[in-house]
């Protein structure tokens, strides 16, 4: 009888074990891609609704070349993210909706913003986005 108790021990710690892998974490690891490159992988910034440079996270956000970007909008209202330089810009992003994978093609520091909420501001690879001079809104640094 001791060795089926032992056995059956071992058996749930294995899966105890085998189904802890992960979820949770750093937000900015990388998982696989999709569009058939194994190379390319995505990094998640969410929208968490607090106050300007907080309402991105992780902000500044590390995006090294040939990653992709998903935007996962936790806030109660849509947001849409565009590039300062505007060369990349999001669709209107639902509340709890996530963006399809976005190609940034970064090849060094950018900044972005919500055209919704201008002082809601983030950066990537080390560049912190400044709000606009007087901002008054909700989303606003400070």
């Amino acid at each position: 009888m001791q060795p089926t108790r032992t056995m059956a021990l071992v058996f749930v710690g294995a899966l105890a074990v085998s189904s802890c892998g992960g979820g949770g974490g750093n937000p900015e690891s990388p998982s696989p891609g999709g569009g058939g490159n194994p190379q390319a992988s995505t990094v998640t910034i969410t929208i968490t609704g607090q106050g300007g440079r907080l309402a991105f996270f992780p902000n500044p956000a590390t995006v090294q070349a040939g990653q992709l970007v998903v935007f996962k909008n936790n806030d109660v209202v849509a947001h849409h993210v565009t590039l300062d330089d505007g060369t990349v810009q999001t669709p209107d992003i639902a509340p709890g909706a996530t963006t399809a994978p976005l190609a940034m093609g970064l090849s060094g520091s950018k900044t972005y913003h919500c055209t919704i909420h201008p002082g809601m501001v983030g950066g990537f690879n080390g560049t912190e986005a400044e709000p606009p001079p007087n901002c008054n809104q909700a989303y606003c640094g400070g």
